[in-house]
């Protein structure tokens, strides 16, 4: 039996252990497919080994993002570091007229 073609982002079962997984990174050049498991884990299979097992395109389970749901968004890396200016109603006359010239 032939697979359909690793597409980035689309998800799959496992025939021989019925495990659902999403790929998340395709590279020719090194030969990698790396796959995110629903639990959460990573692996990955080289071209070949993709062709000799057998995988079958499957919708977005419901509850994918589950072990993610205590993560934070400062584990993830994406946390804003706040380079915004002051907040105009936190500013008072003494800020206004710091640094004018007293005459």
């Amino acid at each position: 039996m032939s697979n359909p073609p690793p597409i980035l982002l689309e998800w799959y079962q496992d025939a021989a252990s019925g495990r659902a997984f999403r790929i998340v990174a395709l590279d020719e050049e090194s030969d990698s497919i790396e796959v995110q498991y629903s639990n959460g884990d990573i692996a990955e299979f080289d071209f070949s080994s993709w062709e000799e097992s057998v995988f079958t395109p499957i919708e977005e389970p419901e509850d994918w993002s589950a072990p993610f749901d205590d993560v934070e968004t400062d584990d993830l890396g994406y946390t804003d570091p706040d380079m915004h200016g002051r907040d105009i109603q936190d500013i008072t006359l003494d800020d206004l007229l710091d640094g004018q010239d007293e005459t």
